[in-house]
This record gives structure tokens, C-alpha cells and sequence, in this order.
């Protein structure tokens, strides 16, 4: 078993609560355009309602979704983050930003809260409590083994 000090700890724990807060809202967003769920319009709804292409919506959807259980979990965080941020800046450039910076205006200051956190879980990667702890080492790059080169 591993040993934190404090601080990593604390950090571990601060990681754990910036993924569970930004998981929770690509989750319950990627479900309800996906799926339809929790009163979402569907991937049918959104396509119409977006007026983006199918093949976009589907993919917006999909990161919303796949990014969202990707943090929830901590499996994948990178990647996970690495859909999201094209998705933010899709949204902060294309839907909120004529309406300027306020939330109360329908601008992009959720998105850009949104898109900040993604790029700092692209930076830092999951933490220490995540769920990959518990697939099988080939499946987690901190306990994987390096390949051995032919010389």
C-alpha cells in the first residue's frame, strides 16, 4: 500500500472533487443529448435543436457523455478532458459568446468555468483516488511496466 503525505492528500482529495463536480455535469448533459435521459431531448432533439450536422451532434454528445464518466471514474481522465475542451470552445464560440461573459445573459462564463477545469484534468491527470487502481496494471500507466527494447 502506498503512503501520501498531507499535502498529497489534500490534493489527491482537491483532484477527486474537481472530477466528481465537472463528471456529474458531462454525465447528466452527455446522457440526456445522447440518450434522452433525465428529460434530455435525445441525439434526435439535440441534432434539431443545435442545427449542427448529425455526425458533429453525435460526436458532442458522445464527449459530453464518455468525458463525463471518464472523471466520475478516473479512468481515462486525460482523454476524457482531451474531448471535452473542443466541446467547451465549441460552445463558448459558437452558442455563448455574442452574449458576452455573464451567466445571466446566456454568456460563457459556465463553458469557460467548464473548459478551465478540462485542461487542468488534462494536465494533472486523475489523482491518486480513481478507479483504475483496481484494473488490471497493463490497463494503468503508473504500474504498467516498461517494454523492453531489443538491443
Amino acid at each position: 500500500m502506498e503512503t501520501r503525505n498531507a499535502e498529497q492528500v489534500r490534493s489527491g482529495l482537491a483532484l477527486l472533487a474537481i472530477r466528481v463536480a465537472g463528471g456529474t455535469v458531462f454525465f447528466y448533459h452527455g446522457s440526456g443529448k445522447l440518450f434522452g435521459l433525465f428529460g434530455g431531448p435525445g441525439l434526435a432533439g439535440f441534432t434539431e435543436h443545435s442545427h449542427l450536422p448529425a455526425a458533429v451532434a453525435f460526436l458532442v454528445a458522445l464527449a459530453e457523455f464518455c468525458g463525463g464518466v471518464s472523471l466520475l471514474t478516473g479512468v481515462l481522465t486525460r482523454l476524457g478532458a482531451a474531448a471535452i475542451i473542443p466541446v467547451m470552445l465549441g460552445a463558448i464560440f459558437l452558442v455563448h459568446g455574442k452574449n458576452g461573459f455573464s451567466l445571466q445573459q446566456q454568456g460563457y462564463e459556465y463553458a469557460f468555468t467548464l473548459l478551465l477545469m478540462a485542461i487542468a484534468l488534462l494536465m494533472t491527470g486523475a489523482g491518486p483516488y480513481s478507479l483504475i487502481r483496481f484494473l488490471p496494471d497493463k490497463f494503468n500507466p503508473a504500474r504498467s511496466k516498461p517494454v523492453a527494447r531489443a538491443e
